[in-house]
């Protein structure tokens, strides 16, 4: 698995339109983990292959997709478009966009960009098993005479993380990343530490970052190397990260970073309660 990313790294990209309040030496995911889990965790999305019909030109469709090994894996008819094109070229990008209420611009998504291929003997039975598992509902047209498993190799890797957080994974990064362990339970911890610990990480943020005190304070996000929040600052919203001691597998692991920062926060602030 490739090293944490330290924050900053952007790969030439604009840095984020709002100053962070905290050290940028903060771990963060690495943009191949980032986009890996971002991928692992949506089962469609747009796949453009050039139309034969039209003159090579793009020609976008709905998919659903698996993961397998890294490779995405589609279950498609031999009547679709889609079908025919890559028949004529391998070549196709398959783009997956992170679900959200926010503005469209500001969540994640990640291009794809690969060749694709018949999935054949040994690699079918695993891509199926894949693609199951993630679709159980396609079971009831996997043996229909039409449809087929493909495999997308992927050459390249476009992804975006929102305004500021961009780059080009290379195939290579893409294989060697693992998708986050959290991608699971990270909205459950989210929604709870949002809910009912509002005072713990008013607390991180005094202790742990530039923030200070703050009324305002909104859990954006947790992955195996800590987690971020949004505080309202007077010049508007900022976002603060506070690192885990080390990284987490999952939500129990979570739970005991939680408390044991809050604890190391009290210290810190001479709050220890007597």
């Amino acid at each position: 698995m490739s090293a944490p990313r330290r924050h900053g790294e952007r790969g030439g990209s604009a840095r984020s339109r709002q100053e962070p309040l905290y050290d940028l030496e903060i771990p963060t995911p690495s943009h191949p983990e980032r986009a890996r889990t971002l991928v692992a965790g949506v089962g469609s999305g747009a796949l453009s292959t050039a139309a034969a019909e039209l003159d090579g030109h793009p020609y976008g469709s709905l998919v659903l997709f698996a993961l397998h090994d890294g490779s995405p894996v589609l279950l498609i008819s031999e009547m679709a478009e889609h079908t025919r094109n890559l028949h004529a070229s391998p070549r196709c990008s398959l783009l997956a966009v992170e679900a959200g209420p926010d503005n469209p611009l500001a969540l994640g998504r990640v291009t794809l960009v690969g060749t694709v291929a018949r999935a054949a003997g040994e690699r079918e039975a695993a891509t199926r098993e894949a693609f199951l598992q993630r679709h159980p509902e396609a079971g009831y047209y996997a043996d229909f005479e039409d449809f087929h498993f493909w495999r997308v190799q992927v050459t390249g890797v476009r992804y975006i993380g929102g305004f500021g957080r961009m780059s080009w994974v290379d195939a290579e990064g893409w294989y060697a990343a693992e998708p986050d362990p959290l991608i699971g339970s990270a909205a459950r911890i989210l929604s709870h530490m949002n809910e009912d610990h509002r005072d713990a990480m008013r607390l991180y943020c005094e202790a742990f970052s530039r923030a200070g005190a703050v009324d305002e304070v909104t859990m954006t996000g947790v992955d195996r190397y800590g987690f971020e929040m949004s505080v309202v600052t007077p010049q508007g919203p900022r976002p603060v990260r506070i690192a885990f001691t080390e990284p987490v597998a999952d939500a129990g692991a979570v739970r005991a970073q939680m408390v044991a920062l809050v604890q190391r926060a009290r210290e810190q602030l001479g709050r220890t309660p007597r």
